[in-house]
């Protein structure tokens, strides 16, 4: 608990079996009261591993995406009656020391939403994100702040944090299955008006993290210059997108 409020940690997992683990150890006890995780349909041992450290774990039948991902863990952690929710990447790329500072922003009521940004304090290259995954954060984070008219680090963090009035409010269920979910998400706070914060968290960048290959993010790039338009689009009311639809398909 944070303030009398439920905090709940979703991992969304796929193939990360070596580095739950690590993970799951240093997410801080004191005011995390549950940690779910969402395996993917891994080929490997994630599951078993989850469920040897006592964790939730609810396992998809098949592969359905990262996005499918995050939209069952979203919905598993309101329905435990979640007030903060964190995604945290089982991967260890980023430091689950930072949990308690992202729910405690999240709880102060400044932010509905809180991302752990990787170029905040120059760490991404030092942590060793590839060059050109580097320059074409900065190019498209570049891109969205102007149309966007945001002040944001970047775009594209996969740890967040999360009112549960945020996770209700946005449709959610509108979103694509892949990578691009995140970037809907972050589109739909702002047109929606949410509030979005941001802190340091500097990312590691190993063989045991997981990563895209170019050519998913060569497609995921195109895929946040087009929910990038259909935003403009929609502001300017010139068409309709369901991802902007406040009567849109809701997580509950």
């Amino acid at each position: 608990m944070l303030e009398s409020k439920k905090v709940i940690v979703v991992m969304p997992a796929f193939c990360a079996g070596k580095t739950l683990k690590k993970t799951f150890e240093e997410i801080p006890s004191g005011i995390v009261d549950e940690v779910l995780v969402i395996d993917d349909h891994s080929p490997d041992d994630t599951a078993l591993v989850a469920k040897t450290l006592g964790l939730e774990v609810f396992i998809h039948e098949k592969n359905l995406g990262y996005g499918a991902n995050q939209k069952t863990c979203y919905r598993k952690a309101l329905e435990r009656g979640a007030d903060i929710v964190i995604m945290l990447h089982p991967d260890y790329q980023y430091s689950p020391k930072l949990v308690t500072a992202m729910a405690a922003l999240v709880s102060s009521g400044m932010f509905d939403i809180v991302l752990g940004s990787r170029i905040l304090g120059g760490y991404a290259l030092k942590g060793g994100m590839p060059l050109y995954k580097y320059i074409s954060n900065r190019l498209l984070t570049l891109f969205q702040n102007v149309f966007l008219k945001q002040k944001l680090s970047e775009y594209h963090t996969g740890y967040r944090a999360f009112s549960r009035q945020a996770l209700i409010k946005l449709p959610l269920l509108e979103n694509s299955n892949d990578f691009i979910f995140d970037n809907q998400m972050l589109a739909q706070a702002v047109y929606f008006g949410l509030k979005i914060g941001e802190i340091t968290a500097p990312a590691r960048y190993r063989k045991d993290s997981s990563s895209i290959s170019l050519k998913r993010s060569i497609i995921y790039g195109f895929g946040v210059m087009l929910t990038t338009f259909q935003l403009l689009l929609q502001q300017l009311k010139m068409a309709k997108f369901p991802i902007f639809d406040k009567d849109g398909k809701k997580i509950l």
